[in-house]
């Protein structure tokens, strides 16, 4: 047990009871969005704030006492895991957190994975032996251990090192978490002969082996979802003119749905029929790009309206590994997004984001349907005040959708979006550190001090949200810069999110 767990306070729970004001709305047009009925085409209206939370207003560190964020009336939360903060493997935190989900759980125990998007000499190298790819590589991943009754973290390790840019991912029903390279390069052209851009698996408890999965691609990967049902496992790619992909491993089925089932710990189906993985991701299966029906490189970024939808089929990557160009040039007939970023499963349908598509190049949500085999938009926004690039994406248990923003706006958000179409800011990022402030997180933090800052100001309210992941009352979520995790409370039912 690390030592500022024990001293973190714990959170006052007469104020999860309390709820915020009503507000106003303007109008916008986009999908009705219900993550369980999965309703589109209708209008939703842009607000300042929920009117089921209320308005925003800056909120103390229930550890340090600084006001980092702003979060409606109601709710409370804790910081971790800073960067340069001394794990119990013995190794400072590294930074530029990035993509994270809660994999795991073990009675009131549960596990986060998190990525840390690093390149070659950024801040301290992800190493852990017996889990590392490339050892001249800085990236990987920490896993971070809740205990949910306390209310407290408890434990973080690093899991994975020697990777590149390790941007986003996505959970899988195994208990693991899929850790993608958000990098591209001409095959064989490094001078230690590695090559990156892979999917790496790494387990909710323990470490990863370091070996990626060649087979499922080798691109600019940004994010994962695996269908629980058929092991099929939906990649974006970061790109500016980049498709979407599946990749059925072996094993899996190929978008086909059968078999029989159980609740996983986070009460998902879980079948066990013809397709019996437990894990981890295997390598030799086959890559494939989606395709609107019909229409060879449909371009997808710009003309179309929420609620649109698609007849889709699937394409075979030629060269998965991209050894003579890019797996995109390989699927000739693939559709084009503009910059995949987040991923998500939730009720067997995948959600996942353009950052920059659509008329105003501020970001596009969609959704495929494995069933129908049909992709449709279900939100793009028109107006930064709405949403400025999303990216990381997660669905809530109760349906609703957080956007977690990386765009020009500061202070950058986190984004509801209800399952009635209506959008709205949920959190903002307030760190702004003054003299003296770098102590305070020092004393609950030990060795941020010594590895991290050595500026006596430093404002990092425009910098990106990323790893948003909910589990029961708890929303988990990260700042990239200067890399910190935050554990957020509150009233949520009473409210879409």
């Amino acid at each position: 047990m690390t030592q500022d767990a024990t001293q973190s306070p714990s959170f006052n729970r007469r104020n999860l009871l309390k709820q915020g004001a009503a507000a106003g709305a303007a109008g916008l047009a986009f999908s009705a969005l219900s993550a369980r009925a999965h309703d589109f085409g209708g209008y939703g209206k842009h607000r300042p704030y929920s009117t089921d939370y209320g308005p925003l207003e800056p909120k103390e560190d229930m550890v340090t006492g600084l006001k980092l964020l702003a979060l409606p009336k109601g709710f409370e939360y804790m910081s971790f895991g800073w960067t340069g903060q001394i794990m119990d493997d013995g190794r400072p935190t590294p930074t530029d957190h990035d993509g994270m989900a809660v994999c795991g759980q073990y009675g009131r125990f549960i596990a986060l994975v998190r990525n840390h998007e690093l390149s070659a000499g950024e801040s301290t190298q992800c190493f852990v032996p017996g889990g590392m790819y490339n050892n001249n590589e800085y990236g990987g991943t920490t896993n971070l251990v809740f205990d949910t009754a306390r209310g407290r973290f408890v434990k973080h390790y690093t899991s994975l090192g020697g990777t590149i840019r390790n941007c986003a991912g996505g959970l899988t029903p195994w208990n693991s978490w899929i850790s993608c390279e958000e990098t591209f390069h001409e095959w064989n052209n490094r001078a230690d002969g590695f090559n990156h851009g892979y999917l790496f698996d790494v387990p909710a408890w323990g470490v990863s082996t370091g070996q990626p999965i060649r087979a499922a691609g080798r691109f600019s990967h940004e994010a994962v979802a695996v269908d629980p049902k058929t092991g099929v496992v939906y990649q974006t790619e970061d790109a500016g003119s980049s498709a979407f992909y599946k990749y059925v491993q072996p094993g899996a089925h190929d978008g086909h749905w059968g078999g029989w089932g159980r609740k996983d710990w986070g009460g998902h189906d879980r079948f066990w029929g013809p397709w019996r993985q437990r894990g981890p991701l295997r390598d030799g299966g086959e890559l494939y790009a989606m395709v609107v029906e019909g229409e060879s490189r449909k371009d997808l970024t710009l003309g179309y309206q929420p609620g649109d939808t698609f007849k889709v089929t699937w394409q075979k990557v030629g060269d998965p590994e991209g050894k003579e160009g890019r797996a995109f040039d390989s699927a000739p007939d693939a559709a084009v997004f503009s910059r995949g970023e987040g991923c998500w499963e939730d009720d067997g349908l995948i959600y996942f984001v353009s950052t920059d598509g659509g008329a105003a190049g501020l970001g596009q949500v969609w959704v495929y349907n494995p069933r129908k085999e049909t992709v449709s938009l279900v939100y793009e926004s028109a107006n930064p005040e709405d949403v400025d690039g999303p990216d990381n994406i997660a669905i809530s248990p109760r349906g609703g959708i957080i956007l977690c923003e990386d765009g020009d706006s500061n202070p950058k958000r986190l984004i509801g979006l209800t399952t009635k179409g209506d959008i709205f800011p949920f959190a903002e990022n307030l760190i702004d550190l003054k003299d003296g402030d770098l102590a305070k997180i020092n004393a609950y933090f030990p060795g941020v001090a010594d590895n991290f800052w050595d500026a006596p100001v430093r404002n990092f309210s425009s910098q990106e949200w990323c790893g948003a992941t909910f589990h029961d009352d708890w929303l988990f979520a990260n700042v990239q810069s200067p890399g910190v995790t935050f554990a957020i409370r509150g009233p949520w039912r009473k409210g879409a999110l």
